[in-house]
């Protein structure tokens, strides 16, 4: 199984994400519902953006790895923000957890279905090993 970052030339050329990613070879799609910034017991860890997105980025790398993958495997990520977040906090206290591993992502600010949560992140990765 491999990950291809694809950022045809012509494109804008981020450390932090790449424009698309191609999956190849064989593996099991891990499908990573929508993580937020709640602690195992169900808390909101924190009123304020980056430590909610610093818990949320936790939880998926809890789920890649429950299902035996890392950040290497991940093919997209969606983060949705409250609106009126500022992004670049966001993306600051993502990268504190994550580190610099481009992927393919959408950032959209969006209405909450529950009160208090300021980011919500969902995954699409290929798990290595045989189909």
């Amino acid at each position: 199984m491999s990950l291809k970052h694809i950022n045809p030339d012509g494109m804008f050329r981020s450390p932090a994400f790449s424009q698309g990613v191609l999956v190849d070879g064989p593996g099991r799609l891990l499908v990573v519902g929508g993580q937020n910034g709640v602690n195992a017991d169900g808390e909101m860890v924190s009123d304020d953006l980056a430590g909610q997105t610093r818990q949320a980025m936790r939880n998926v790398l809890a789920v890649l790895k429950d299902a035996g993958a890392t950040q290497q495997d991940v093919a997209k990520l969606n983060i949705y923000l409250a609106a009126g977040q500022d992004p670049n906090e966001g993306f600051a206290a993502a990268a504190e957890v994550w580190g610099q591993v481009p992927t393919a992502i959408t950032v959209l600010q969006v209405g909450s279905a529950r009160p208090g949560v300021l980011v919500e992140i969902d995954a699409l990765a290929q798990v290595p090993g045989q189909v």
